[in-house]
């Protein structure tokens, strides 16, 4: 199978999770500014693919399957690991957890819509909540290492976190409500069968 150059695009982000990974690992501010490049290409890669696919007619199911898996796993692993090494924290937690919760909540609607073959379009809100929440996470991912003279970007980065969550707790909202009007709805039964013709009584000898 061939892959576009959309569909590598979309693929990069699940490969630069395993780096980002190491990238957490190594000590030093400098490797904070580096897993920040790494993520900030890969995020941008979510804009990139779809746009290529649109202008080179290349859009494809594989691509329509992969563009919201590689979006939530690299989203889910970033705030795992923010989390874990301690760069955020306190209340903040909070956001991180409405965010992971809500990509589940979505992920288990689509399945569901998936099944009796309804789609789940996405809004233009949660475009501007995934730019903002991947925007954020590049902040915290350099966090206190950067100098807070000129810009205060741990502070930045949990803002935006924050309101990244909030416009989570919407969408999340529209997308349930768009989900449960489905939930009631018969799915299409199959035809039943002809009941089978009653046997002819058998003949008695005389």
């Amino acid at each position: 199978m061939s892959f576009s150059l959309p569909m590598w695009l979309t693929l990069s982000r699940i490969f630069a999770i395993p780096v980002i990974v190491a990238l957490f690992w190594l000590d030093g501010d400098l490797w904070r500014y580096v897993a920040c490049g790494v993520y900030a290409i890969a995020a941008a890669t979510d804009w990139l693919d779809g746009y290529l696919a649109r202008a080179w007619a290349l859009q494809s199911k594989l691509g329509r399957i992969f563009d919201p898996i590689a979006d939530k796993l690299l989203v889910a692993a970033t705030i795992l690991l923010l989390v874990a090494f301690g760069r955020v924290e306190g209340f903040t937690v909070l956001a991180a957890l409405v965010i992971l919760l809500r990509e589940v909540l979505v992920s288990g609607l689509r399945e569901f819509l998936a099944e009796i073959r309804v789609g789940l379009p996405v809004s233009k809100l949660a475009k501007w909540k995934t730019g903002i929440q991947m925007t954020a996470l590049g902040f915290l991912i350099v966090g206190d290492a950067a100098p807070t003279a000129m810009l205060p970007v741990l502070l930045v980065g949990e803002i935006g976190l924050w309101i990244a969550a909030a416009l989570t707790l919407y969408t999340g909202y529209d997308y349930l409500a768009t989900g449960l009007k489905h939930v009631d709805e018969e799915s299409p039964q199959p035809p039943a069968k002809p009941a089978a013709k009653p046997a002819a009584p058998a003949r008695q000898s005389v």
